[in-house]
Order: C-alpha cells, then structure tokens, then sequence
C-alpha cells in the first residue's frame, strides 16, 4: 500500500510540475510572440527604407527565418547537453541583442545591421519554437497534445501586445521610425528571460545523451515523413503571405494603421484556437485536424486572389493564422508520436530544422515575387504545395489503418494471415 501511495504522489508531483511548466511557458510564448510579431509588422517597410533596391525589401524578414532554420539543431543540441532551461535563457538573450541592435540599426539607417539584428531574432525564435515540446516532456500521452495547444495559445497574447506595441512607439523618436519599438522588444525579452528561468526541467540524464534509435531510422518512418511534411508545407506558406501583405499593403495604398491591424488579428488567429485545437486532435485525430489547416491556407490563399481591399486582405490573414494553427499544431502532435522519451531532442530539433529551413528558402523570394510578379502570385504559390500535403497525409493514413485492420485479423485469426 506505501509503495502504491508513493507512486501516486510522485505521478501527482510529475503533473503539478508538468502543469506548472506549462504556465511559463505559455507566458513565455506570447513575449516571444510580441517580438516576433514587431519584426513582421515593420521589417519589410524599414527594409524598403533602408534596402538599396525594393526587391530586397522582405531580406530582414528573410534573415529572422534563416535565423530559425539556423538556431533549431543547436538548441536540439544545448538541451540534449545541458537541458532545455539552459537553451531558454540563451534564446531570450538573444532576443535581448534584437531589439538593441535593431535600434541602432535604425537610428544609423545600416540595412546590414537591421538584417543582423533580425537574424538574432530568429535565433530567439528558433529556441521559442521548442517551447511546444518542452511542454509535453513528462506529461501524459493523452495531456501532450493538450499541452503543446495551450502553450501556442500564449500567442494570442502576442497578437495583441506585439502589434499594439508597434503602434504606441513608431513614431516616439520621430523621424526614426520604429527605432523606440525596437528598443522596448528588448525589455520585453529580458522579462521572458526572468520568466524562463524558472522553468523546472532537469538535465538530461546521462544515459538519455546517447540513448535511442538513429535518426535515420526515425525519420524515414512514414509517419514522421507525413508529419515533418505537413508542417514543412503550412509553416512556409504562412510565412510567405503574412511576410508580404504589409508591403503589399503598402503598396496598395492602405495605411500603417490597415497593416498592424491585419498583422496583430492574424496572430489573434495564429493562437486562439489553440485553446480547443487540443481538444480537437484528441477528438478527430491529428491528420484530419492537419488536413483541415491545409485546406484553410489554401482557402487564405483564395480570399487573397479575389480583391485588393483591406477587408481582403485582414480576411486573408485571419483565416490564414486559423489554418496554420491547425496544420501546425496537429503536425507537431504527429512528430510526438514518432519517437520515444531519450530521442526526442534530436528528433523535435531535426524536425523544426526541416521546417525552417524550406521556409527560410521560400522567405527569400516573397519580395522577389511581390516586387516582380505581385500579391496575386504570392497567393498562387499556395495551392500546390497544400494539395500535396494533403495527397501525402491521406496515403500514410490510408497505408496507417489498413495495417492496423491486418494486426487486429492477425490477432482474431492467427491461422488466416
């Protein structure tokens, strides 16, 4: 019976320390969220400013998605190494050297500079992205869903504060436009970094360094394959349309005031639903919830190519931010049902590098195809990518229960198979 009471306890300390975590770490997500969401609202419009030709005007924007693809193995690395605590920290010092840099950056009108800042807040990030696993570690399996949706729905705070920070200081150290916005993002990191590091998650233990199955043989499983897929597809798209409508905007004659509206609602719809998406893979599985993310993106894509608009163009966005909740954090619940406990840094951290690096790729030519081909090829580029992930994610599905009806045959009539 004591030994019976003492496992309960330690379940019971595990899911107070699980929930807890959980807490920060959604906390922690929507500071992170604001500066990110600083950098979309403004890094194409002070990259037209300050870029010597327009068509590298999304360039600082492209360098904050270089910086994620680059900062995703080396935080998979730290966390494996020395915990993921360690890795927080570092992330929101480097969200600190953003904001900073990006000031000076401004106030000295160095383009180099700005891209430089905005590649130190990819870094930041990078490691933020982690922040969904880092949720599920310890917790239950039916819970680690649950838990990575409550941690993203932190953005809807990120929505809010983010663009309204925009909007209170661009104009505070007038004519150097949103050089203050940049200054506040980094007091607004290092109270991440006071939140962060308080995060209760050990280091690993000595045999998790070196425990597990090759990745090799993790990743060719055709359900990571489906999974990294699926969120290789919706993250990019996302990033691709939402890095353009600003300047597109801009361009459309609709004012700074349009721009950081559309921008703050679309991160509202990036992070709202992420209070039931949980609930929703738990209820109709993650592949259906991914499929309909996929469809929405494209259905984005769709109100985007029927008018110029601001009303087009906040619909876009929203349902946009509404689609990429749903592939994302449903292809991000499928990547946590690929590998076990001790391989999960290597796995999580490979899987955001896929992610960031084919979205880093595509970041780079949005200001190439809005500058030379406009807003309506933007929106073109949605379609194909989005079909094939849902052609990829229906076979794994298909090939998924068609093998477990054979197992459970195998099971009933072991002498028919």
């Amino acid at each position: 019976m004591l030994d019976v009471t003492s496992t309960d306890e330690i379940a019971a300390g595990a899911g107070a320390r699980v929930r807890t975590n959980v807490v920060r770490l959604a906390a922690a997500q929507a500071l992170t969220g604001a500066n990110s969401a600083v950098i979309f609202a403004t890094g194409a419009i002070v990259g037209a400013t300050l870029a010597p030709d327009m068509s590298f005007a999304t360039v600082p924007i492209s360098m904050y998605v270089v910086g994620l693809a680059a900062g995703t193995l080396p935080t998979g690395a730290i966390s494996r190494r020395f915990g993921r605590r360690a890795a927080f920290v570092i992330g929101t010092g480097c969200g600190t050297l953003t904001g900073l840099l990006g000031s000076f950056a401004i106030l000295h009108a160095s383009f180099t500079l700005f891209c430089v800042a905005t590649f130190l807040g990819g870094l930041y990030g990078a490691v933020a992205q982690s922040y969904r696993f880092a949720a599920a570690d310890g917790a239950s399996a039916a819970y680690r869903p649950k838990a990575v949706s409550w941690v993203m729905a932190g953005g809807v705070f990120a929505g809010v504060l983010g663009p309204q920070l925009v909007q209170w200081t661009m104009d505070v150290w007038s004519p150097y436009l949103f050089a203050f916005s940049f200054l506040v993002q980094a007091a607004v990191a290092l109270v991440a970094m006071g939140i962060v590091a308080g995060v209760d998650m050990p280091r690993p233990a000595p045999a998790d360094l070196h425990g597990g199955r090759p990745l090799l043989t993790i990743v060719t499983q055709p359900r990571f394959i489906a999974a990294a897929l699926c969120g290789v597809i919706a993250y990019p798209m996302m990033n691709l349309v939402m890095t353009s409508a600003p300047l597109a905007m801009k361009l459309c004659g609709l004012s700074l005031s349009d721009s950081n509206f559309g921008i703050q609602w679309h991160i509202v719809a990036m992070y709202g639903p992420s209070f039931f998406t949980g609930a929703l893979i738990a209820r109709f599985g993650a592949p259906r919830i991914v499929a309909a993310g996929l469809l929405l993106e494209a259905g984005a894509a769709t109100i985007g190519l029927s008018g110029i608009t601001a009303m087009h163009f906040w619909a876009t966005l929203i349902v946009l931010g509404v689609g990429w909740n749903f592939s994302f954090i449903g292809a991000s619940a499928l990547v946590l049902e690929t590998h076990r406990p001790q391989e999960r840094n290597k796995v999580q951290a490979f899987n955001d590098f896929l992610v960031f690096g084919m979205m880093a790729i595509g970041s780079f030519s949005s200001g190439q195809l809005l500058a030379n081909f406009g807003w309506s090829a933007v929106n073109m580029v949605v379609f194909p990518p989005a079909l094939l992930g849902l052609v990829v994610l229906s076979l794994v599905s298909w090939a998924r229960r068609r093998r477990a009806r054979l197992e459970a045959a195998m099971g009933e009539f072991p002498d028919a198979i």
